[in-house]
């Protein structure tokens, strides 16, 4: 079977390419930025017409942190917008019945109902800081609903918690929480400092997956029967949340993060820098109920992250 992985050389991308490297009967296909450009249509167009793949996996996105979301909100926007209005229209014009997105869960409401169902999907506003990009995955999911009631096409969606593992953006400013304090704590290891600041209170819960147990996770929903995924979810609300349905402090994390990395000094929490939202957790009973649960524990997945860390800290 020809599977074409859009954004391969993403985290997520990979981990994906890394197992479906290891599925007998599997031809992959991908290309770099180089290669094709996603935002142009006629490349897209022209690559789907000679590769003629039979399934689409649409891990390509244009992403970044809260800084850059706020930076630079039209190029958010119109990117992934136009990334995932390529792949998945030219999909459909050279005859792809099945096709997997990959969303975010920050398409929820900034005070959705925790843990957040499905269903919360526009119940109320975005949080502000990413909100343009929030609306491009939101419309990707709603493209693959369209061309599903339009065309009868198989057009499948799964929106992930906070991910990580290797492949993360381990930039010291650009780069999320598990990234972010694992290379803070590596380097106050090496310069032998007493302390580590953290922002904010350490009391805000989080939830995290291992980024190979979201790329099993897409595997899994991308190959269940049609009937089966119809029965978790219609025509319009047809998106699966992907997680671990736990959460742990950003205090919890801190601490397991500064075990892993071997960092004997204090970590300090800054009250002053704002906290965030006080919990964000996804409700997985749906993909549970389909089958599939996560299999890394926390503290497995920080450890993995941390060695390929050290194997890449050089090249990043």
């Amino acid at each position: 079977m020809k599977i074409y992985v859009a954004g391969h050389r993403g985290m997520v991308g990979s981990a994906i390419c890394r197992q479906l490297g290891e599925t007998s009967g599997v031809d992959l296909i991908t290309r770099s930025h180089a290669e094709l450009d996603l935002l142009d249509t006629n490349a897209v167009r022209d690559f789907f017409n000679e590769t003629k793949p039979e399934v689409v996996i649409l891990a390509a996105a244009k992403v970044g942190g809260i800084h850059a979301n706020n930076t630079y909100p039209a190029d958010f926007i119109y990117e992934n917008l136009q990334i995932q209005n390529n792949v998945i229209h030219q999909a459909h014009v050279a005859g792809v019945n099945r096709l997997l997105f990959l969303g975010s869960s920050c398409i929820y409401p900034k005070f959705a109902q925790q843990p957040i169902r499905e269903d919360e999907l526009m119940n109320g506003a975005l949080e502000a800081t990413n909100e343009p990009y929030a609306i491009a995955k939101i419309a990707g999911i709603k493209m693959c609903e369209s061309y599903n009631r339009q065309y009868g096409r198989d057009y499948r969606s799964v929106m992930p918690t906070n991910l990580y593992g290797p492949g993360d953006n381990f930039h010291p400013v650009n780069s999320h929480v598990v990234p972010a304090l694992m290379r803070r704590f590596h380097e106050a290891k090496l310069r032998g400092e007493a302390q580590v600041e953290v922002w904010g209170s350490g009391a805000p819960m989080r939830e995290f997956l291992f980024v190979d147990d979201m790329a099993s996770a897409s595997i899994f929903v991308m190959n269940l029967g049609k009937e089966i995924y119809s029965k978790y979810s219609s025509p319009m609300l047809s998106h699966i949340n992907v997680g671990t349905g736990t959460d742990v402090t950003i205090r919890e994390l801190a601490t397991s993060i500064r075990e892993v990395v071997g960092f004997s000094g204090e970590i300090v929490f800054n009250p002053s820098q704002p906290d965030g939202t006080p919990r964000k957790l996804l409700d997985v009973g749906k993909l549970s109920q389909m089958g599939w649960n996560f299999e890394v524990s926390l503290r497995d997945g920080l450890e993995r992250t941390y060695k390929w860390f050290l194997e890449n800290f050089n090249h990043l």
